[in-house]
């Protein structure tokens, strides 16, 4: 059997009862930890539930697969994914491929940067196609355009457009909060006087919700990661009074 079983935002706390038991039963259980920056401790987790826990590099996902679908033919084999398991294409691959080969599989839910920007204030229903801002390296330093017209058709049909930041946990590097509204200036789906909207540390007891203008933000610096920026489409009173809590000067 293969288990796919969502941590949560944050730390080892997330974890769901569910979860702590499905990981429990497994034979072999791994982590992936490079779609975003977590906050928590294997060592902790492996104290909760009483075994190893071994770390999957981005190669064992998705170019070397086939080794944990093998492992999953003999034995249960449970693998913890940073928020939802299935937000990522890279995970719904792999359930693929274990029901094609009739390998019983089960997943555990969790919550995930999709469901966590409604702690903004801005409703659920009126997101449009979300997109991440990519380091300027993987587009050969070329302005990703392809973004550019997803967060364009959004602003048209009044949507709200959330934009996951780049990373590359390997190398321990983030995008920051400046690099990626300067990427969106250079593209001009912004200008210094937009307002957005800056949520950083979702699902910690402190996180961070910024909304301004575009230059204000830039003043003011977030470092603070995992970070995300939604540019806001047409609002309710009710998401704009709700942001107003938030403003910055």
């Amino acid at each position: 059997m293969l288990t796919l079983i969502s941590i949560g935002l944050f730390d080892e706390k997330d974890l769901t009862l569910r979860g702590i038991e499905e990981a429990k039963k497994a034979f072999k259980v791994y982590i992936e930890l490079y779609t975003s920056r977590w906050h928590g401790s294997m060592k902790d987790m492996e104290k909760i539930l009483g075994k190893k826990i071994t770390e999957l590099k981005r190669s064992d996902l998705e170019e070397n697969s086939g080794k944990i679908i093998q492992e999953a033919k003999k034995q249960d084999v449970a693998i913890f994914i940073e928020g939802s398991a299935l937000v990522q294409t890279t995970h719904l691959s792999l359930l693929q491929e274990a029901k094609k080969l009739k390998i019983k599989t089960k997943i555990i839910h969790n919550a995930s940067i999709i469901s966590a920007v409604g702690e903004t204030g801005l409703h659920a229903q009126k997101f449009g196609q979300y997109v991440t801002i990519p380091f300027p390296e993987r587009t050969k330093g070329k302005l990703p355009e392809s973004v550019f017209e997803i967060i364009r058709e959004n602003q048209k049909r009044g949507l709200h457009t959330l934009c996951l930041l780049d990373m590359a946990a390997e190398q321990n590097r983030y995008m920051t909060m400046n690099e990626s509204l300067e990427i969106l200036l250079n593209g001009k789906v912004v200008e210094e006087n937009t307002e957005i909207v800056a949520f950083a540390r979702a699902g910690s007891d402190k996180p961070l919700i910024a909304y301004g203008k575009v230059k204000d933000l830039i003043r003011k610096n977030i470092r603070e990661i995992p970070a995300v920026v939604i540019i806001p489409g047409k609002m309710h009173y009710t998401e704009k009074e709700f942001l107003n809590l938030y403003s910055v000067v």
